[in-house]
């Protein structure tokens, strides 16, 4: 059943009383603690953003939302909203039981009364929701290797949201947006989805959709998660903020939505257009490769430029929202103004910078011009990525035990002291061991725990302008991966596979290792008796054999140069 957009929602919260009461008996429940992906499902399930979804899915609603973008109920819904759990904490969870839904302070945000529990085929999932069974897409990776084995299904009762400290007068309910409109009288909203800070080209397409449409526009960029690599939400509201007096106030607002993007490209374009249906819109803007996560393992662009606005449009009239075509947007130089790329008369002149170039310049210091973009902004942008020169960074040697990792990475600790500028730490495999993670033995799960330990001290290091040079083996591709996507929120991540063969290491083996994992005395020895990911596409690959050290290390260090982290 639609509801009408200024009428109220349905939400899934208790009244106050209730809450405390439940708040009170929750302490005896088994507890989970929420990721911060599930802390934005559960907010827009409590808030009626995820309407009519009364809590995680049952078995049935995801088996119909992965094969057919339906709920058990036949309702439309593209996206599995699911709550995955170990198997440790599944093993001790039936259905038929409450559980406490706790934020990562351990707050009790919710009660999820479980009625399923199952072990999804994930490989499914994949294909279907998104396209491919490609760890290259970043939520088929998240599915795989963040993500746990069992799903467990059910409704929620809703005791508070979760507590956000930032911009909080940006922030509205669905019912809240709703009074709003009300309030005002905005009959048609026009909701401009976007997770990437606003230039002048996206002022023009939002101008020319909210007259399209005669509409109000409400600018609604999401404020959980997104693509790894993108902008901080910090930076990017604060961008926002900046832009937000080049439009009539009488006629525009700005909201922040806490949701966690999943990147599934048209999949996903309709879960926005429900969504924004939730919070009181009437219209939206579909882009061009809408919710797209780039490129796959062959190097294609995952979905085709229009694919988006295509499913959309089947499924515009259920959604209960009304489509506005994403126009690409160029500069003309001869008329000095943005106009929509099929609308340039044949030999003008269009001037564009993509995203890429942006980064580029934005990395190198150069010049914004101030038709690409509005001074406010490119002033926040060079706050939050000074030159990189100026940035940190982390340089993450991996290879087997006795490739030269140690060896190479203290010649470059020395290179870079020398230079001096910024803080210089190594991360050693064998000093990490000691001092950070002495309780550990060498299973996978007890490795994946190590690396990412010094993934977290790198990344803490990077965000504070320091340089980390870490050398632990690091073995499995997966876990190099989450490090790198940890790091690159606050500057460069160089991975050196030192790529010494096993039977140089072999040979060489100072510590008697090779020996013993032979003999059998030390049990999953890499690449002995555990395997060893071969990096695909590092930043640098050193053949350490017959090579001296110092050349090895200045490989690295001119690669450093090339990429702009220390100055020619």
């Amino acid at each position: 059943m639609q509801i009408p957009n200024h009428a109220p929602i349905p939400e899934l919260f208790v009244s106050y009383e209730s809450a405390q009461k439940l708040k009170a008996e929750a302490g005896d429940l088994p507890s989970w603690d929420l990721s911060p992906r599930q802390i934005c499902d559960l907010e827009l399930l409590m808030n009626g953003g995820f309407h009519p979804l009364k809590g995680f899915m049952t078995e049935a609603d995801y088996d119909g939302v992965v094969e057919e973008m339906r709920l058990e109920s036949g309702a439309l819904w593209p996206i599995p909203i699911t709550l995955d759990v170990s198997q440790a904490f599944a093993d001790g969870v039936e259905p038929g039981q409450d559980i406490a839904l706790r934020d990562q302070e351990g707050v009790i945000l919710a009660i999820l009364s479980v009625t399923d529990k199952w072990s999804p085929d994930k490989a499914r999932e994949a294909e279907k929701v998104f396209g491919a069974d490609d760890i290259a897409h970043p939520s088929v990776n998240y599915l795989h290797n963040t993500a746990g084995p069992v799903y467990l299904g059910g409704p929620v009762t809703g005791i508070q949201a979760p507590v956000h400290y930032d911009f909080k007068a940006r922030r509205d309910t669905p019912n809240e947006l709703r009074a709003y409109f009300r309030k005002l009288g905005w009959r048609r909203v026009v909701a401009f989805q976007t997770r990437n800070p606003l230039h002048r080209a996206h002022q023009e397409l939002t101008f020319r959709a909210a007259r399209e449409a005669q509409a109000n526009l409400l600018i609604h960029p999401v404020v959980g998660l997104t693509k790894p690599g993108d902008v901080d939400h910090f930076t990017r509201v604060r961008c926002y903020e900046a832009v937000l007096d080049k439009y009539p106030a009488a006629t525009t607002t700005m909201s922040l939505l806490n949701l966690a993007m999943r990147m599934a490209g048209p999949r996903e374009a309709v879960w926005h257009g429900l969504i924004r249906k939730n919070h009181g819109c009437t219209h939206m803007i579909v882009g061009r490769d809408h919710a797209g996560p780039g490129k796959n393992s062959a190097g294609d662009e995952f979905y085709g430029p229009y694919d988006a606005q295509e499913l959309f449009r089947t499924h515009q009239e259920e959604i209960g929202i009304e489509m506005v075509d994403f126009k690409q947007m160029v500069y003309v130089q001869d008329r000095a103004q943005y106009e929509a790329a099929d609308e340039v008369p044949e030999g003008a002149t269009v001037l564009n910078i993509s995203g890429t170039e942006l980064r580029r310049r934005l990395r190198e210091g150069l010049e914004i011009p101030e038709w690409f973009s509005f001074p406010e902004v490119v002033s926040e942008l060079r706050r939050r990525y000074p030159p990189r020169s100026q940035q940190g960074f982390t340089v993450f040697f991996t290879g087997f035990s006795g490739s030269g990792k140690s060896t190479i990475a203290n010649a470059l600790l020395t290179k870079l002291m020398e230079m001096g500028g910024r803080p210089v730490t190594l991360l050693d495999g064998d000093i990490v061991r000691k001092n950070l993670s002495s309780e550990l033995g060498f299973s996978k799960e007890h490795r994946d725990l190590n690396i990412r330990r010094i993934g977290f001290v790198a990344s803490e290091i990077t965000k504070n302008g320091g340089i980390a040079i870490c050398a632990p083996i690091a073995p499995y591709a997966a876990t190099r991966r989450a490090v790198r996507e940890e790091i690159e929120q606050y500057g460069a991540f160089v991975e050196v596979h030192v790529a010494t063969s096993i039977e140089e290491c072999e040979r060489r083996d100072r510590k008697g290792l090779y020996r013993l994992a032979r003999e059998g005395k030390i049990k999953e020895f890499t690449g002995i008796s555990d395997p060893y990911d071969r990096p695909e596409d590092p930043e640098v690959r050193l053949d350490t054999e017959n090579v001296e050290v110092d050349h090895c290390a200045h490989q690295v260090f001119l690669k450093l140069e090339q990429m702009g982290l220390v100055a020619a």
